[in-house]
């Protein structure tokens, strides 16, 4: 039989520990993932009723353009976001210092080149006019596929980082118009042909497996990845997180969904 004082020990633990359950339960808010329009924001639909499954629960924002889903990030008004490459997250952390680090691969989105007006690259004219990305990855990265159809060459030593000052030779002295991403599908109307990340191509209505005359390779460093903080990443939700997104169910989504348009990345 308990004494008094034990008595008053084991009542004052049970409340301690009704106390901190009750304050957990009530800061218990769902996870922000911050996510671009188009195929990223529709596969993340997916994962969150995965994820709400293994008890975590996920509020998705989605942004337009891919500048502020890691200002988010950075100022805690996301917990982690779902929309960039490697090559991109490294730049914008060399660029504006950001505490990041990458916890999963997704998705891959080979980068096509689209036009109006002529059927495939050897049919460009002299002096067309050729929009591109004007972040510094995704511009290299399509430089890089023009070099690879044989339009220009580049400095060999410029790699994924590449720009129009450092192409070396342009037998058709093509001209780079330089657009914000999620701006080129509507340049299609003005230019010769313009580059266009898979996200926007789909969210314009364009089928990448048909309508590009021009695409990257399959086998291209550009994965997508979820990003996180640095002080978050042994976080518990951040393995229940990748988990989902890793799932077979997500993969059979993709495949499903996006008909080889966009590729499972892990």
């Amino acid at each position: 039989m308990l004494n008094k004082r034990q008595l008053l020990k084991t009542t004052l633990t049970a409340a301690i520990a009704a106390a901190l359950t009750t304050g957990a339960l009530a800061q218990d808010k769902p996870l922000k993932v911050g996510v671009t329009a188009g195929p990223h924001a529709q596969i993340f639909e997916q994962v969150k009723k995965i994820a709400e499954k293994d008890g975590l629960k996920i509020q998705i924002v989605e942004f337009s353009d891919y500048v502020q889903p890691n200002a988010a990030l950075a100022a805690g008004d996301l917990d982690a976001n779902s929309y960039q490459h490697k090559p991109y997250l490294d730049n914008q952390i060399k660029d504006r210092g950001y505490k990041f680090v990458p916890v999963g691969y997704t998705v891959n989105f080979p980068i096509g080149i689209y036009s109006k007006k002529v059927k495939s690259l050897k049919d460009l004219p002299e002096g067309a006019r050729v929009g591109i990305p004007n972040d510094p990855t995704n511009g290299g990265r399509v430089l890089l596929v023009l070099q690879d159809q044989g339009l220009i060459k580049l400095k060999p030593e410029v790699g994924l980082r590449a720009t129009p000052l450092d192409v070396v030779n342009n037998p058709k002295k093509l001209r780079f118009v330089e657009l914000d991403a999620a701006q080129l599908p509507r340049s299609l109307d003005d230019l010769d042909a313009s580059a266009i990340n898979t996200n926007y191509a789909l969210s314009a209505g364009l089928n990448p497996g048909k309508d590009a005359i021009a695409q990257e390779s399959a086998k291209s460093p550009y994965v997508n990845l979820i990003a996180v903080r640095e002080a978050d990443k042994d976080k518990p939700w951040v393995a229940k997180l990748v988990k989902a997104y890793q799932s077979p169910e997500i993969r059979q989504f993709i495949q499903t969904e996006f008909k080889g348009s966009v590729l499972a990345g892990f």
